[in-house]
């Protein structure tokens, strides 16, 4: 994806140690490393939204990613480099993401760049590296349009939004009806592709939209939507919501709360403990594609593997699959380095779009000369009594152009 409210309770103090953990989690050096040689550091830039709104998905993600450089370098690093991991927080602010991508190529110079999990940051930093020539691998920001927007530097460790949009289509015209109420959020990109996409899969499929409506993205107050939803002569047979991480538990509680009971339905938008934690029993019924299942009894080996080692470094489970992505996107990246035989620029972006099935816990990754998005498959998360279950691993039958 993308964006939340969790994110405004870290405390101060534990933003700030994040912080500082994160420029320590690696060893302090140069910005070079360009050579295949022992010694020195490899360094890579990391932005992520620590505060604000965005930091419930970015915070994994940074976690994740600082685990998979501890890892990395526990085991030698990269081309027998240690690995300088430098993070800056962007506060999921527009204009700070800008100024931090400035600070990342100006100050800190770095070669290589991961971050992020929401298009508009990316959007908003992403020029700036490709001006630059430094390869670039979004953690989580899933608009397919990023490549051709931003410039061949540019990769996705994620799926796009139109093959999530796809599955929750196909999923949702298959398994609860064809007639949907579709909502989404129109003051961000995310919101308002995945929204499009899922739109445009659905009605190819066949299905009806009963009512498109769109919301703020401030907004707090969903009473306009329900009242409009209650007025309907026919019951929708579910209900498609394209919302934001800070956003999909207040809709939940509100639309339960009026006696709207049918399966919700949304994108990686939802895999945030918000969710649960704002609307509570009301989230059951709830149905949301993303990038995998973080469950340490039902999850796959590398995901059980990921999870304990995650719990071990932060005494907590991962919060969702963004904390996995962020694991994955440095294990790519160093893939990468090692095949290119250090950081020059041509030559990592030729290494990455000579990726062939590169096995990561959120899937594999497959890059070519123009096609910078992997075709993963989606894990469908069902919400039943209180608890993010598998619904279904699917790989759509058709996906949307981008």
């Amino acid at each position: 994806m993308i964006h939340t409210g969790w994110g405004k309770r870290i405390t101060l103090v534990a933003a700030i140690a994040l912080i500082a953990g994160a420029c320590s989690a690696a060893p302090a050096g140069s910005a070079g490393g360009s050579g295949g040689g022992g010694g020195g550091t490899i360094t890579i830039g990391g932005g992520f939204a620590l505060t604000g709104d965005e930091s419930a998905l970015d915070l994994p993600a940074a976690n994740g990613a600082k685990l998979a450089v501890k890892e990395i370098n526990a085991a030698g690093g990269v081309l027998g480099k240690q690995i300088n991991f430098i993070v800056h927080d962007s506060q999921y602010k527009m204009d700070v993401t800008a100024q931090t991508a400035k600070q990342f190529v100006e100050q800190d110079k770095v070669p290589l760049m991961i971050g992020y999990t929401d298009t508009d940051s990316v959007l908003a930093s992403g020029p700036t590296f490709q001006a630059a020539k430094i390869p670039f691998i979004t953690v989580g920001a899933t608009s397919p349009k990023i490549p051709s927007q931003v410039g061949d530097m540019m990769f996705l460790a994620c799926f796009g939004d139109n093959v999530q949009a796809a599955v929750g289509a196909e999923y949702s015209y298959d398994k609860f009806g064809h007639n949907a109420y579709f909502l989404w959020d129109k003051g961000v990109e995310y919101t308002t592709l995945l929204g499009a996409y899922f739109k445009s899969r659905f009605t190819e499929l066949g299905g009806t939209i009963a009512l498109e409506e769109s919301y703020d993205d401030k907004a707090t107050d969903f009473s306009p939507q329900i009242a409009k939803i209650k007025a309907l002569s026919t019951k929708p047979d579910f209900y498609y919501v394209a919302a934001m991480p800070y956003n999909i538990g207040p809709i939940v509680k509100q639309f339960r709360a009026a006696g709207i009971t049918g399966p919700i339905v949304g994108g990686d938008g939802y895999d945030t403990p918000d969710l649960l934690t704002v609307a509570g029993s009301a989230a059951d019924n709830v149905f949301f594609t993303t990038h995998a299942l973080m469950d340490a009894t039902g999850g796959t080996d590398g995901i059980k593997k990921f999870m304990a080692a995650y719990k071990t470094e932060y005494t907590h489970d991962p919060e969702n699959a963004f904390a996995a992505l962020g694991y994955d996107t440095v294990y790519l990246l160093a893939d990468a380095i090692k095949r290119a035989n250090g950081t020059d620029s041509a030559a990592v972006k030729a290494a990455l779009e000579a990726t062939k099935d590169f096995k990561g816990i959120t899937g594999s990754v497959t890059f070519g000369a123009n096609v910078h998005v992997p075709q993963k498959g989606v894990t469908m998360i069902a919400v039943t009594g209180g608890k993010f279950t598998l619904g279904a691993e699917v790989v759509p039958q058709k996906v949307p152009a981008p």
